[in-house]
């Protein structure tokens, strides 16, 4: 079911994927810390944090790239991090069909999930979709608003062509999810330097397979062993 969200989410709510216009820019994850922890900065995390709770979707790509990207220095930052309502959710993920007596229940604990941690795509996705069958079309902008702004985020942050420029996450689901999106499958992942590669099925498209850096998930990986 969860394939269909997706689409649904591109087409009725106008969802805009504009890696293209606005360019990718590899990070600079030295310049992105320094910004997050100046308190005069209009980049300061705990301000941003702030309003992305308050869900503003005033916040701009730039605000949206510093909370994403800058997200890997805060304490709470886990690369392997599982939704602690992950077994509860996972009986609506399986339906064929919701009915209206599980929108309030998922609601409830997507944003639970969220208050966790703020960029489980997932999770964006379905409340997306839950609002919208409910009818609170306001609240459905709001979760897509910020399930798109984050995607942006990653498609501005490389091209995906070689692990150079391969496209940034702070966690492997989120590569899933952008293939998801795209209606791409996945034929194999290797680990190439600090890179996921994943392969698609030859000849399928354009290209063979994309690049993720998760340069920043290996050294959290790191620090968690010691």
């Amino acid at each position: 079911m969860l394939k269909q969200i997706f689409i649904l989410l591109i087409f009725c709510f106008g969802i805009q994927l504009h890696s293209q216009e606005i360019g990718f820019t590899t990070p600079d994850y030295k310049a992105i810390e320094k910004e997050i922890n100046d308190k005069n900065s209009k980049f300061y995390y705990p301000k941003l944090m702030e309003r992305l709770t308050k869900n503003d979707t005033l916040l701009s790509h730039d605000e949206y790239r510093h909370l994403y990207l800058g997200y890997v220095f805060q304490p709470k930052y886990d690369a392997f991090w599982k939704s602690p309502d992950e077994e509860q959710l996972r009986k609506y993920y399986d339906k064929e069909e919701l009915e209206a007596s599980d929108y309030d229940e998922i609601i409830k604990l997507s944003n639970h999930t969220l208050s966790e941690f703020p960029f489980d795509l997932k999770q964006l996705n379905f409340l997306t979709y839950v609002y919208h069958l409910k009818g609170d079309e306001a609240s459905a902008k709001i979760a897509s608003f910020r399930f798109h702004s984050i995607m942006n985020v990653i498609l501005s942050s490389g091209d995906g062509k070689k692990c150079e420029t391969g496209f940034h996450v702070i966690m492997v689901e989120h590569e899933y999810i952008l293939l998801n999106l795209f209606e791409i499958e996945s034929k194999g992942q290797s680990l190439v330097d600090n890179c996921d590669y994943l392969s698609f099925e030859k000849g399928a498209y354009n290209v063979d397979g994309i690049y993720f850096n998760i340069e920043k998930m290996l050294e959290n990986e790191k620090k968690m062993l010691r």
